[in-house]
């Protein structure tokens, strides 16, 4: 999803209220929080939502009676030790889901993320909003996306070290060790055109 930097400064609370009062309402514009500053975010491409949706379809599927539940676009997800507030395209997290609040909508434990990346965002999804999402004890793992292209970036906890691979073989499938199983790119990729 596109982001744009806003000049706004809040408070965490300031901006969870900003939130909650606003989701509602399918007009306004989502907003991430880095540290105080609003970052709105922009509508998808047909490309991202499909890629969203089928990556949040395909580990729903598998995840059935594991104990993990998936959420796609609308689960809020705090980094507290960086004081920052993301929307992952998608996010699993097992075991019993920790939240900020009793309203449930800010997720503090998700052992998978993952971002569809978009022109406008994947330098800021491969740098600071992934140095964020490392502030998680409970992140296993990280996939970037690309919308234009097969690939996937896949970046795996392995004790303080975040090892990388990169997928571009529409043939092959990730392992996704941390939640076992497995996610197929022509799963990923399915209905989505790639420009010429």
């Amino acid at each position: 999803m596109a982001a744009s930097a806003a000049q706004t400064y809040l408070t965490p609370e300031e901006y969870i209220a900003f939130e909650r009062k606003a989701l509602p309402n399918a007009e306004i514009i989502r907003h991430e929080y880095l540290n105080g500053e609003l970052i709105a975010m922009s509508g998808a491409s047909r490309a991202h939502n499909l890629i969203t949706i089928n990556i949040s379809t395909a580990l729903h599927t598998r995840l059935r009676g594991s104990g993990c539940e998936t959420y796609a676009n609308e689960m809020r997800v705090s980094t507290p030790t960086t004081t920052s507030y993301f929307y992952p395209d998608v996010v699993v997290v097992c075991d019993e889901p920790r939240f900020e609040d009793d309203v449930f909508d800010t997720l503090l434990n998700p052992i998978v993320l993952v971002e569809v990346l978009s022109p406008s965002t994947k330098a800021y999804d491969r740098g600071e909003k992934f140095a964020h999402y490392r502030h998680l004890p409970s992140l296993q793992e990280y996939l970037l996306v690309a919308q234009d292209e097969v690939c996937v970036e896949h970046y795996r906890r392995q004790e303080k070290q975040w090892i990388f691979t990169e997928c571009q073989d529409i043939e092959k499938s990730l392992p996704l060790t941390s939640i076992q199983c497995e996610l197929s790119l022509q799963e990923v990729y399915e209905r989505v055109r790639f420009p010429d």
